[in-house]
């Protein structure tokens, strides 16, 4: 396969500089609205390639093409970009799919992976070369199950069609505007409401995630820079603890809130789930010793820079006031507060001394 290529710097026959043209499979969820951003702030040319069903009112002066990547890419046929980012492929048969469509009509392929395609985190600071996660049958299409090893056999399956044309990004949590998941959101919106949070671990357990306009930031710089391998994509740049994250969230929000850390052998006597219960705020004991310390040193390197945290929390809080009602009342992401009342009454009631005996009147 003779590759596409057109390289950022490549000058038209003035000497000017050509915008890219940019495909995107995905594009109006989460992370593609913001690849979209950093794409036209550049002047790039944009098509979007989705199903059409998820915000559809999104970018009405961009180039849309319906279909769907499980079978119905005809609209991509014999049309050609200088790269695409895949920010919805979750199984190798797919990603292959597209990739195998594509490859002679697109310079770079960059597919969203997760740190999740790694095989264990039980040491800190593991970098791009760590083993990747496997499983007994790589067709086996369980997602919620096999996600992190269909990550990396999705990656795999990219490579192996586009050979040092992709670039494989790694993110951690992803966060910000946009996010549907609420795993982030929950901590500056239910700190911003005051009153005691319940809080894993210690104030200096590390904490990784990264602003999606960061995350958008960078795969446009690698696109133009023609960065590719793979990468992890994790923030922030330097090491930040806990407790730096939610003091952040009480600063930015001026909250009443105070803390109460609950140590990991509390919580797992609770049947608290770690990284999913309360999200984002993951003590580093056991098998998650490491998985809050990835090393970011590569995309350092290449260009990534993350915004203060306090931006981060504070543009979060915007977006979510603007959302409707109904969807405010219910996060997606950590505890209720009755779950929260109960599991933080439990914590004081074992703190607490036994009450003293009464003492006996004499006979």
């Amino acid at each position: 396969m003779t590759p596409a290529r057109t390289p950022a710097a490549m000058p038209d026959a003035l000497g000017t500089p050509k915008p890219l043209r940019l495909l995107v499979l995905g594009g109006t969820g989460f992370i593609g609205p913001h690849i979209v951003d950093a794409a036209q702030a550049k002047g790039w040319e944009i098509t979007l390639f989705n199903r059409g069903k998820s915000h559809p009112e999104l970018f009405p002066d961009v180039e849309k093409l319906v279909g769907d990547r499980d079978g119905k890419l005809d609209a991509l046929a014999g049309r050609k970009w200088d790269a695409v980012v895949d920010t919805s492929g979750y199984v190798p048969r797919i990603v292959k799919a597209s990739a195998s469509l594509l490859a002679d009509n697109v310079g770079q392929y960059v597919f969203i992976s997760s740190i999740s395609a790694y095989a264990k985190f039980d040491v800190a600071n593991i970098d791009e070369t760590a083993p990747v996660a496997t499983m007994p049958d790589p067709e086996n299409e369980r997602v919620m199950e096999f996600y992190g090893a269909l990550k990396a056999l999705c990656e795999q399956a990219a490579e192996a069609i586009m050979p040092g044309r992709v670039t494989n990004v790694r993110p951690g949590y992803i966060v910000g505007p946009l996010d549907p998941t609420d795993r982030f959101t929950y901590w500056p919106v239910r700190i911003a409401q005051g009153g005691e949070v319940a809080a894993p671990g210690t104030t200096v357990d590390p904490v990784q995630f990264i602003d999606a306009r960061d995350l958008a930031a960078w795969i446009i710089g690698a696109i133009e820079n023609r960065h590719v391998g793979i990468y992890n994509l994790v923030g922030p740049e330097q090491r930040t603890g806990a407790g730096e994250l939610l003091q952040t969230c009480i600063d930015v929000s001026k909250s009443d809130a105070t803390i109460t850390w609950l140590d990991p052998a509390f919580l797992e006597a609770h049947k608290v789930e770690i990284g999913g219960d309360l999200p984002i705020l993951v003590p580093p004991v056991g098998d998650f010793l490491g998985f809050a310390q990835v090393s970011n040193a590569r995309a350092l390197a290449t260009g990534l820079r993350c915004r203060p945290m306090a931006e981060t929390v504070a543009d979060t809080l915007k977006w979510f006031a603007t959302l409707p009602e109904p969807r405010r009342k219910t996060l997606h992401a950590g505890w209720l507060p009755a779950r929260e009342a109960e599991v933080l009454a439990a914590y004081h009631a074992r703190r607490e001394p036994p009450a003293k005996a009464g003492k006996r009147k004499a006979a």
